[in-house]
């Protein structure tokens, strides 16, 4: 089971160093990702997905050091959120950086998720990069709970397709999202 494990996360990373798209198990539903730093392959998850540019994807990192590199502050309310919270929560925060300029909105918010789930920590930690989550399916088609749910012409776009935990048919869904308002403010997006 390790050995088939740490291939995923070698062929992800194998993908993902040369501006692929990864099919990939996360703390929620099954997600297309990519470098979150590379423009490139953020463009062609949104070729997969036929998705409007103005709408951005989630980031996903592994730790709070992470986490500082790739937006301007990490709000108090922001922290004890991170700390209190169980379910997986994605919070958009005022002043991303160092990220793939499509991932960052017109008002220079972005989404993003400190991971939790085992798989997707000890990849992003081998990689040493942000990667996107987004939904694998059409923008507008609703978002496969399982892998079984994936239409065949979404897994037949991307590089690599992970084999972990393709046969779980535990439903999953998306994480809460809220947006920062301030300091100690914010407000529910998506519960």
């Amino acid at each position: 089971m390790k050995h088939a494990y740490q291939h995923d996360i070698d062929m992800c990373i194998k993908a993902l160093e040369e501006n692929g798209v990864i099919l990939y198990p996360t703390d929620t539903i099954w997600g297309l990702g990519c470098d979150a730093t590379k423009e490139a392959a953020v463009k062609k998850i949104m070729q997969i997905k036929q998705r409007p540019l103005q709408k951005t994807f989630i980031v996903l990192v592994d730790s709070l050091s992470m986490l500082s590199e790739y937006v301007e502050k990490i709000p108090p309310i922001a922290m004890e959120l991170i700390k209190q919270v169980e379910t997986p929560l994605t919070i958009i925060y005022p002043g991303g950086k160092n990220l793939a300029q499509s991932l960052i909105a017109e008002d220079h918010t972005i989404a993003i998720r400190l991971i939790k789930d085992s798989f997707c920590v000890d990849l992003i930690k081998h990689y040493g990069r942000p990667i996107v989550s987004t939904s694998a399916n059409i923008s507008g088609q609703p978002a496969p709970r399982i892998f079984k749910e994936i239409s065949p012409s979404i897994i037949a776009q991307v590089d690599y397709v992970v084999s972990y935990r393709q046969n779980d048919i535990t439903y999953m869904k998306p994480s809460t999202i809220i947006r920062i308002k301030d300091d100690w403010n914010f407000e529910i997006i998506r519960d």
